[in-house]
């Protein structure tokens, strides 16, 4: 396991893409159970007012750091910045996104993190189910990802929702495809809180990762930023124009959760 750091209380592995999915498939093939989780600055401002929300995160197997806004705040914490200093750096956000990878040496997409394990468990004994998205959003993502990943095996698919009402009925449809990596599309908290409700349940699951819209971007439905603006932290600013309706989540991460970090900062 990397060495953490802790934002919020949560505490994040300082990993990379390639460290965090070998970890996970190595994990699978030693037998041990557990989950992960990839939050965001949206995510952990939820923390702070879900205390069972906040409990998942801090009790998972490893969080990875999904958003360029967790490299900033770690960078702070972790060097002790004044609170000027962490508003001066704001800009280097967009403008100079290398500045904040020494603490945590890079940002973790669900998208990305979903790719690079199925790439990878294409060449062993490891079968995945997807759940989660709206109907036949998984099953499209499926298709696409074991034509591009000859070997992928992903035993099952289903939308199904995070309702109580629905879990013994999806448990028992994951227990019966025989899959050792679940994957959940239901949307933070939603689907971590799922997660740890029904990991215990789940019989051959070894892990299980919360990786929200993950399955409409590898599907199509919806369009990743180009590549320029992911690397700039900037996929937030393409979200936003593409679904206007996600203002007050875009506020959250970018105006209200460093306002938190920086109130945080002691000195």
């Amino acid at each position: 396991m990397q060495k953490t750091i802790k934002v919020l209380d949560i505490p994040f592995a300082n990993t990379t893409l390639e460290e965090a999915s070998s970890f996970i498939v190595d994990t699978v093939k030693k037998g041990k159970e557990g989950y992960v989780c990839t939050p965001n600055p949206e995510m952990l401002l939820e923390s702070q007012k879900n205390p069972e929300f906040k409990k998942v995160l801090e009790c998972s197997m490893m969080n990875i750091p999904d958003g360029i806004g967790i490299l900033w705040a770690a960078t702070h914490i972790y060097n002790k910045s004044s609170k000027l200093k962490a508003i001066l750096t704001l800009p280097l956000i967009a403008l100079y996104p290398g500045y904040f990878k020494k603490v945590l040496r890079e940002r973790v997409t669900g998208a990305d993190l979903v790719q690079k394990i199925c790439e990878k468990v294409a060449k062993e004994n490891i079968n995945c189910f997807f759940l989660g998205a709206s109907p036949g959003i998984a099953k499209k993502a499926a298709e696409i990802l074991e034509q591009k990943y000859p070997g992928l095996s992903i035993n099952g698919t289903y939308a199904g929702s995070p309702r109580e009402a629905e879990m013994d009925d999806i448990i028992d449809r994951i227990n019966k495809s025989d899959s050792d990596i679940l994957f959940v599309a239901y949307g933070a908290p939603a689907q971590e809180l799922w997660i740890a409700k029904a990991l215990p349940k789940l019989k051959t699951v070894n892990i299980a990762i919360g990786i929200g819209g993950t399955f409409d971007f590898i599907s199509g439905t919806k369009k990743r930023s180009p590549e320029w603006m992911q690397k700039l932290g900037l996929e937030w600013l393409y979200r936003v124009i593409q679904e206007p309706s996600r203002w007050k989540r875009i506020y959250n991460a970018t105006i209200k959760f460093p306002i938190k970090i920086i109130s945080s900062i002691k000195s």
